[in-house]
């Protein structure tokens, strides 16, 4: 497809321009248009995809507000002094894509895709509106040329031009069934009235890759409109838990700059109950034993005025839609219920906590238990516990004497833990995971690297502490589920303008863009019809068109 005649590509071919330098026109008017032509060409858009690529590579390696505020926080305690380099301006390095830097080089593409296809547009209206391109004077140097001569001494040159003109006129027709955009021109050469028809079509192929860039165009303004209306919270639910769509009852939030959080329903899901179907030596695969077949977590919907709605299904890729919110179900595992009384007696820790999977195949799960308050150490003094250790829902014995899982449902379960005395660093001023257990400031009192049995107990048993500070009982063990709530006004838009670029691009790629012409030449003893045809860009079947015409317009003659 040939480029306006004010379009630059950059490459220096066809319809290069010559820098201000080049011209003598040092003026800004003259730098101006340079920097705009070289901005606008197809060669710095694609310099400046490679630099969004590259730009995004920090967000990667050290962790953002927007997303990981708490890993900032972390970074800033371990790395004090290279924290304030990389968050100084203009590196930014903690909000890589809302830094300057970056936003700039979005700005630019922005700038760069715009420019390169609204000058398109205005030379593609020009086109389509326009008449064909004039028959060129020797068909010889285009693809499919043929000749067929037609003799007749006898007729005088009237009736050969007369001739000749419904020879043309008959091969307009023709194409003309056939959708090209037609017209008969006249043209005196040697001295020669030489009567042709000018035939094009395929413009719908430049439609096409003009609607595949719009479109992609379209699909990053919406991207980029979501990303500052977006809103994302995750929760995770144990059995019988109930959350509500309001901030404060979140486990995370990511949400856009412009994001308005009184605009959430106060709508209420809970988890009633969450059912994992496995693979059995029934299913007939014996190797893909224990392997999830599905996933269904029942629901009960809570309307804004907390009364209950109905029983609801969600399932992995099949999510919730409810209040312009959908609800998706993310991850799960096992949540053990354990309750630890102090050597007095009293409950000080009571509840379910989730344990993360570190196996999907057979759910052998870590997690970890934080008492910061009513323990006591051997000596009678205030002390914080932290425990951390492997959930087996089907335990098994390896050779070694280490502990294993082989079934991801509960079969046999154990759990084993590892016991912590000291300050679990809560009271430093810096959030920490409910996953994590810092043990800096910890003394580890069982588990192999002390050379003592770590707590080992099943669902309903009671173990002692150790150092007398109390017991541990673990209760039941409920299944808990991680769900996504998720808000993007613009994502009806990025599916939208999806679909049409890739209609766009289908579009470009099957429909082909031709021309073909059917010239008359009378001659003293006749007329000399040729034919020819050019493609724009790959088109593999014109030679067999420009066949199939003059064999059909041979026999009509």
């Amino acid at each position: 497809m040939s480029r306006p005649s004010d379009y630059d590509d950059g490459t220096g071919g066809g319809g290069s321009r010559p820098s201000p330098g080049d011209s003598g026109d040092f003026g800004l008017k003259g730098w101006g248009r340079w920097f705009w032509r070289q901005l606008t060409s197809m060669r710095v858009a694609l310099i400046l995809l490679l630099l969004l690529a590259v730009a995004a590579i920090p967000g990667s390696l050290v962790p953002q507000r927007s997303a990981d505020p708490n890993g900032v926080l972390q970074y800033q305690q371990d790395h004090p002094e290279l924290f304030k380099i990389l968050d100084a301006f203009p590196i930014q390095a903690f909000d890589v894509y809302g830094s300057v830097w970056f936003s700039a080089i979005c700005l630019l593409l922005f700038i760069s895709l715009i420019g390169c296809v609204l000058p398109r547009i205005v030379h593609h209206w020009k086109a389509w509106r326009g008449t064909p391109p004039k028959t060129p004077a020797l068909l010889k140097r285009m693809a499919g040329f043929s000749e067929i001569r037609v003799s007749n001494p006898e007729a005088t040159p009237e009736q050969r031009e007369a001739f000749a003109l419904r020879a043309v006129e008959a091969a307009r027709d023709m194409l003309k069934k056939q959708r090209y955009r037609v017209e008969i021109q006249r043209a005196k050469r040697r001295g020669t009235e030489e009567i042709s028809v000018s035939a094009e079509r395929g413009y719908l192929r430049e439609t096409g890759n003009l609607l595949f860039h719009i479109s992609l165009l379209g699909v990053l303004v919406s991207v980029g409109i979501g990303g500052v209306f977006t809103f994302n919270g995750q929760k995770v639910l144990i059995e019988g838990e109930t959350m509500v769509n309001q901030l404060i009852d979140y486990d995370t939030v990511n949400s856009g700059s412009a994001f308005d959080t009184s605009s959430l329903v106060p709508f209420g899901i809970r988890l009633n109950s969450l059912e994992v179907s496995y693979m059995t030596p029934e299913d007939g695969n014996v190797s893909a034993l224990g392997n999830v077949k599905d996933y269904t977590a029942n629901m009960t919907l809570i309307d804004p005025e907390g009364e209950a709605e109905g029983e609801h299904i969600i399932r992995v890729n099949h999510p919730l839609r409810v209040y312009g919110s959908p609800v998706y179900l993310i991850a799960n595992g096992y949540a053990p219920r354990i309750t630890i009384k102090n050597h007095d007696g009293e409950v000080v820790y009571s509840e379910a906590m989730p344990f993360i999977p570190q196996d999907n195949l057979t759910m052998t799960s870590l997690g970890v238990l934080k008492v910061p308050f009513g323990m006591t150490d051997a000596d009678g003094e205030p002390t914080q516990v932290g425990m951390r250790g492997f959930f087996y829902p089907t335990k098994a014995e390896l050779e070694t004497g280490a502990y294993t899982s082989n079934y991801p449902d509960l079969e046999n379960p154990l759990l084993t833990l590892d016991v912590f005395t000291g300050d679990l660093g809560i009271d430093d001023g810096v959030p920490q995971s409910v996953y994590a257990l810092d043990t800096t400031k910890m003394e580890q009192i069982t588990g192999r690297a002390v050379d003592k049995e770590s707590l080992e107990i099943a669902p309903g048993d009671t173990v002692d502490l150790p150092n007398g500070m109390g017991t541990l009982t673990l209760d039941e063990v409920p299944r808990y589920a991680a769900f996504d709530v998720m808000r993007n006004p613009a994502q009806e838009w990025i599916l939208v303008f999806a679909l049409a670029a890739l209609g766009g691009l289908m579009w470009s790629l099957f429909v082909p863009r031709r021309r073909m012409w059917v010239k008359a030449i009378p001659t003293e003893d006749g007329v000399l019809l040729q034919y020819a045809g050019l493609a724009r860009g790959d088109d593999p079947a014109l030679e067999k068109a420009v066949d199939e015409l003059r064999e059909a317009h041979r026999e009509q003659l």
